[in-house]
């Protein structure tokens, strides 16, 4: 059975760019009960309306139910995953034995994943959840590839591993530092990414460390093109990519770089050099913070950190398609970041190879002609070399 790739949507407009670019299943977070409490989330209705668009190209369904519960959150949770066993949702996501067990008895059609929350790291712990009846495991990011072998080889139910995505300051998000510098709960979908922020250490009001950062917890976030041909080589179920609170244009090519290496990998045998080179590109286009292997190569030393580093946002991303006309080739598009007639411009469809283009005119919804791009959100029209769609997304 093929691997699938697993992507994050953290609203219904994500989840139908992940389903579109190519993932095998996706999964999200209700308004309750759920991680990543700032992500946009789905409602009931939008989780129905997710299964019926998901379902229809035969891609899987994964809610997030990954909170670490106390008594009052258990209020509703039964009638919640009734609805969700109801909506033909295909498994939950969860962090705490209870919920695991409370599903199984009330909602047995849903298959239980259980969460990189428990950090599962070895044989042994395995072996426990497997008595339990789950139906899948979700290792914790803190797993050597090595170590992933070893348990592999004794694995009873299917295994699910990160391949890309945020790394967490503590095991796979079993922290307190968001709680105790801004009174938000990280395990109960509050977090406040504290790992991420800059320090400085000062003696009553003396700045300590002058114009350095003192230093940064925050981790290098993981990329792991160059591991995928082992990782499918022994057999995990599921290839997972991190980011609920990321763009769609995000998700989009991240998935275009590893939906070319899983592909390439079941038609030729191996995952070659120019896939490699072809797939660090679209990793390339949605980076904002350095990468590195996470765990797999073994335990990070301090090049797994970062220090001294502010998070900027990528300025690849220039707009997307609204709308488009076939007899005129034209185009409708949505303005993200700044760019110029003239400028070479880069369409990324669903499907297909990338195209470049030179921009020669673009105009404004007056028909007044625009010779610079620089209004967020504004509408341009412009021609373009081929079809588009609204999951077109235009880049430099």
């Amino acid at each position: 059975m093929r691997t699938e790739l697993l992507a994050p949507a953290g609203d219904l407009d994500r989840l139908k760019t992940a389903v579109i670019y190519g993932a095998d299943a996706v999964y999200f977070g209700g308004k309750q009960f759920s991680l990543r409490a700032r992500a946009s989330n789905f409602s009931l209705d939008d989780i129905k309306e997710a299964v019926e668009f998901a379902h229809s190209y035969g891609k899987r369904v994964y809610v997030t139910v990954n909170i670490i519960p106390h008594n009052s959150d258990f209020n509703g949770l039964e009638e919640y995953l009734r609805k969700l066993e109801e909506f033909n949702v295909d498994a939950i996501i969860c962090a705490s034995q209870a919920i695991c067990d409370l599903c199984k008895r009330v909602a047995p059609k849903l298959e239980v994943h259980i969460s990189t929350q428990q950090t599962t790291l070895n044989s042994y712990a395995m072996a426990y959840w497997t008595s339990k009846k789950v139906d899948r495991i979700v290792l914790g990011r803190e797993v050597t590839y090595e170590e992933l072998q070893e348990i592999m080889q004794i694995a009873e139910i299917p295994v699910e591993v990160f391949i890309h995505g945020g790394m967490c300051a503590n095991f796979s998000g079993r922290c307190t530092i968001s709680n105790v510098l801004t009174n938000r709960d990280a395990n109960r979908g509050g977090c406040a990414q504290s790992c991420r922020w800059n320090y400085h250490l000062y003696h009553g009001d003396d700045l300590l460390d002058k114009d350095e950062y003192l230093f940064s917890l925050g981790s290098k976030d993981m990329s792991t093109p160059d591991y995928i041909e082992r990782l499918l080589k022994v057999n995990v179920a599921s290839l997972k990519i991190e980011g609920r609170m990321k763009t769609a244009y995000y998700i989009a090519s991240i998935l275009k770089g590893y939906r070319l290496l899983i592909d390439s990998y079941y038609e030729n045998g191996k995952v070659s050099e120019e896939d490699l080179k072809k797939a660090d590109y679209y990793l390339s286009l949605a980076a904002n913070r350095d990468t590195f292997n996470g765990f797999y190569p073994g335990v990070p030393d301090e090049k797994g950190q970062l220090y001294n580093f502010i998070t900027t946002a990528s300025q690849s991303f220039i707009a997307n398609v609204r709308s488009y006309d076939a007899e005129t080739s034209e185009a409708i598009i949505e303005v993200r970041n700044h760019f110029e007639v003239n400028d070479e411009l880069v369409i990324m469809n669903p499907n297909g190879d990338d195209v470049r283009f030179t921009v020669k005119e673009m105009f404004d919804e007056k028909n007044e002609p625009v010779e610079v791009a620089n209004k967020p959100m504004q509408l341009l029209r412009i021609k373009v070399p081929v079809a588009v769609n609204e999951y077109t997304f235009i880049h430099k």
